[in-house]
């Protein structure tokens, strides 16, 4: 049995416009890496980067203190964490933590876990960082592609994305609220009408359609939501301009990603994606707002490496 593991899991994006807490995408703009280690006593997180040291409140520490607690594993653990998605930012920076985490627990115990129960345990450690449990995210980095979860009882479906789907991704530099997963589903609307869901519906229906037809231009023309990027469009400066910038520019569609701030436009191999990402940057400009742009395809998932 080994001693240390390490394991690598990606960034992700999550609703994609109409699949609000339901639908998600690996990508391959940034990784965490968790290496995972036998020790004498408790639980010790160990890291380079701004975040809790204590295991309640780290999305990957939560994960492994469950894990210890389920399978009666009395070995101390210490988790050297090193960040490479950006915290806070829509990314899904936490379930990266948590996915590789469970991962790595798996791997070093030998557990043999199948993928849905590595999901469950993953989803735990986004109460450190989203106060609730979700699955999104984390079904996303874990087993990558396109996942669409259902849950009671928790069920994921993936499927695999087209190979010509390119995403841009634009982050602005703004300072981040705490608790801000939180505050955004805050602004939430508590009732819609009908017809918003039925048009919601429709375009996730389309879009479900178009992973399994490997069809990116559907995608693209699916990424239509007017429930909930509406409700939070004010909290990102320039929004409007940005979104208009990127599908004037050739973007296929046009979204938050997550809960944002950071915003992501779809596209395939044949558009002019640098285009796309200037226009971006050319629309959070106009409202005094700097951001960085990232080109990136949809990521494989969780590695050991």
């Amino acid at each position: 049995m080994v001693s240390k593991v390490i394991v690598k899991s990606p960034s992700s994006t999550a609703n994609l416009g109409p699949g609000f807490d339901v639908f998600g995408l690996a990508l391959d703009a940034y990784y965490d890496k968790i290496q995972l280690e036998k020790s004498n006593n408790g639980i010790k997180i160990q890291t380079s980067d701004s975040i809790p040291l204590v295991p309640e409140k780290n999305s990957a520490g939560l994960v492994v203190k469950e894990m210890a607690k389920k399978f009666k594993i009395k070995s101390g653990l210490v988790l050297k964490i090193n960040k490479g998605v950006p915290a806070g930012f829509g990314m899904g920076s936490s379930a990266a933590s948590a996915a590789a985490a469970a991962v790595a627990f798996d791997a070093l115990f030998d557990l043999n876990l199948d993928a849905k129960t590595l999901v469950e345990f993953a989803g735990m450690g986004e109460k450190a960082s989203a106060g609730s449990i979700h699955y999104d995210n984390v079904a996303a980095a874990l087993l990558g592609g396109f996942v669409i979860v259902r849950t009671n009882p928790l069920n994921i479906i993936r499927i695999e994305p087209p190979k010509d789907l390119v995403l841009c991704v634009a982050i602005p530099k703004l300072v981040i609220p705490p608790k801000k997963t939180q505050v955004s589903r805050g602004v939430l609307p508590k009732q819609i009408k009908l017809s918003d869901h039925v048009r919601n519906l429709s375009n996730a229906a389309a879009m479900t359609a178009g992973f399994m037809k490997q069809d990116t231009l559907m995608i693209g023309s699916s990424v239509r939501d007017i429930i909930v990027e509406p409700a939070r469009q004010h909290m990102i400066p320039g929004f409007i301009q940005v979104k208009e910038n990127a599908l004037r520019a050739g973007a296929l569609g046009f979204t938050i990603s997550g809960a944002g701030p950071s915003v992501i436009a779809f596209a395939s191999k044949t558009s002019n994606v640098k285009k796309i990402c200037t226009a971006m940057e050319a629309g959070f400009k106009s409202a005094k707002t700097k951001c960085q742009t990232v080109i990136c395809k949809p990521s494989k998932g969780t590695i050991i490496l």
